[in-house]
């Protein structure tokens, strides 16, 4: 009986180290309606295949992110989701805070505003610094990167590192106004890490609660599944702002958008538009703007990433695919479909 007390004592622990600082549902929605509906698309330069070729010296590329962001302008965008990754900051710390000042820079000229995402449990588990590999033909994300990954996670002596991370790029950015939001770790548990992701999801809001930033923290829900419900659980009762991911038709997007407005929190659409899924921008985000939920699609300009090819579709001849699977402009900026343009426009109010 006694151990039992004690372990719920040190889960309970947890969970309020985690809660400590959480916004007051009062203080969330008065923030969210003092900015403007939030429309834009998970950034990633055409010229960069992961985090690491975006950020790292020798690849960063400004004059692209300016001239893309200025697309992303003329569509009346104006957020940006934008995902780093801890070997920026081991191998150069001083020269990734600075890089990520200029992109900040270059975005604000664009009246765009920023969401930095930490960790993320998607595509390739192993990296290095230096030279990144280039895209496999026809496959999606092919040079997408974990951030920690397995390695990473099983070694314990990492965490330290990890919370210096998190803490330095948050202290520096603190209260930053070109940054809208931190989101700490995007879609935890996915490549079957499930609830083993979710030690790691309690330290990165400790460590930022702890730095106390004048932005709102978020770790968006995206798998609805039952051996999903511990990570949902505590993203939803942690996260100040409600984010969370859908990439399917209207009508069941609709309605998870009414589940969770029990949590009584602003919510933003963090990930959507496949078109092969039926997730589009005309059926979509007039939702989105009719229920004042942010609107925030995956990919921008095909590029390195290969997002215009389905995740499980890969294309081997590396051709176009007739329907693109995600991305709205090619790299000399010509559009996949000037009447998504138009639909765009006409939401975010862009002549």
């Amino acid at each position: 009986m006694k151990r039992i007390l004690i372990f719920f004592l040190l889960f309970s622990g947890l969970t309020v180290s985690a809660r400590q600082g959480r916004w007051p549902e009062a203080k969330a929605n008065q923030w969210y309606k003092s900015e403007a509906w939030m429309t834009g698309c998970n950034f990633q330069p055409s010229t960069a295949i992961n985090q690491l070729e975006m950020f790292q010296k020798a690849t960063f590329d400004p004059a692209t992110i300016d001239k893309e962001l200025g697309w992303a302008e003329g569509l009346g965008f104006n957020t940006m989701r934008v995902f780093l990754h801890h070997v920026a900051w081991t191998s150069d710390k001083e020269g990734f805070k600075k890089r990520l000042d200029e992109y900040l820079a270059i975005s604000a000229k664009h009246h765009i505003k920023t969401m930095f995402v930490f960790f993320d449990d998607c595509w390739n588990d192993k990296y290095q610094a230096g030279k990144q590999p280039e895209p496999k033909v026809g496959v999606h994300n092919s040079g997408w990167l974990r951030d920690p990954g397995t390695d990473i996670r099983n070694n314990p002596d990492s965490l330290k590192m990890l919370e210096a991370y998190v803490k330095d790029i948050l202290s520096t950015f603190k209260n930053d106004k070109r940054i809208v939001m931190w989101d700490l770790y995007n879609e935890p548990g996915n490549n079957g890490y499930i609830d083993r992701s979710l030690p790691l999801l309690k330290e990165v809001f400790t460590w930022a609660r702890a730095v106390n930033p004048s932005q709102p923290l978020t770790a968006g829900v995206w798998n609805y599944g039952e051996n999903f419900k511990n990570l949902n659980a505590f993203q939803l009762e942690n996260s100040d702002i409600i984010t969370y991911h859908h990439y399917g038709y209207a009508d069941p997007h609709k309605k998870k958008i009414d589940d969770l407005r029990q949590y009584n929190r602003p919510l933003v659409c963090t990930e959507y538009m496949a078109r092969r899924n039926g997730s589009l921008f005309q059926t979509i985000m007039p939702i989105l703007k009719q229920e004042k939920v942010g609107a925030i699609n995956w990919g921008f300009v095909s590029g390195k990433t290969n997002t215009i090819y389905a995740w499980d579709t890969p294309k081997p001849d590396g051709k176009e695919p007739e329907l693109w699977f995600h991305d709205i402009y090619r790299k000399d900026g010509s559009a996949f479909s000037e009447y998504e343009i138009k639909a765009i426009r006409e939401l975010t109010g862009k002549k």
